[in-house]
């Protein structure tokens, strides 16, 4: 597990009630059921994959995955997960009880196409990132099932990457640097 700071959220202050995405983004809960950034304490903890350790003279780095965190997050601290006492056979959730499934197909206009092949040298994974996001449909979940010819865009790595509903799926028809 790590913890850390929701430190990009913080000015926003908190609010006791929140609207979950995957609830539809219009029906409300408690900040304390669901996983808002919006909290009274902006603590956040993230379960990560432990892919390595390496030693150096003065540091030990881990090396980690699947981590669900902004460039520059402050980590509070590292806790190891311990499957006896954290795995709860029994556990239930009262909404998201199943994982999203990733379905959305990924196409890009011939000129983003060929900006990404540029960009590649510099980021090798950029194309397969923009698609495994995508491809989950970040949309809130209430224009899920729009007609086409909405545009939308995310914020990934150092991109600004819009996209449009098309009838196949999704199209991103413009990466824009930051």
């Amino acid at each position: 597990w790590v913890l850390f700071v929701f430190h990009q959220t913080m000015d926003g202050g908190w609010r006791p009630t929140v609207r979950p995405p995957r609830l539809g983004g219009n029906a409300r809960m408690g900040v304390f059921a669901t996983r808002s950034t919006f909290r009274p304490n902006p603590i956040g903890m993230s379960l990560v994959a432990l892919k390595g350790i390496e030693c150096r003279k003065e540091s030990v780095i881990l090396k980690l995955g699947s981590l669900d965190l902004v460039d520059g997050t402050p980590v509070v601290d590292i806790k190891p997960y311990l499957p006896f006492a954290e795995a709860l056979p029994d556990a239930a959730a009262s909404y998201a009880q199943q994982a999203p499934i990733a379905e959305m197909p990924v196409s890009f206009t011939a000129e983003v196409a060929q900006q990404l092949t540029t960009l590649e040298r510099r980021y090798p994974q950029l194309r397969t990132f923009i698609c495994d996001v995508l491809a989950q449909d970040p949309r809130p979940a209430y224009r899920k099932g729009e007609e086409t010819g909405k545009t939308y865009a995310v914020w990934l790595h150092d991109f600004n990457v819009r996209w449009r509903v098309v009838s196949t799926g999704f199209e991103v028809f413009a990466l824009e640097p930051r």
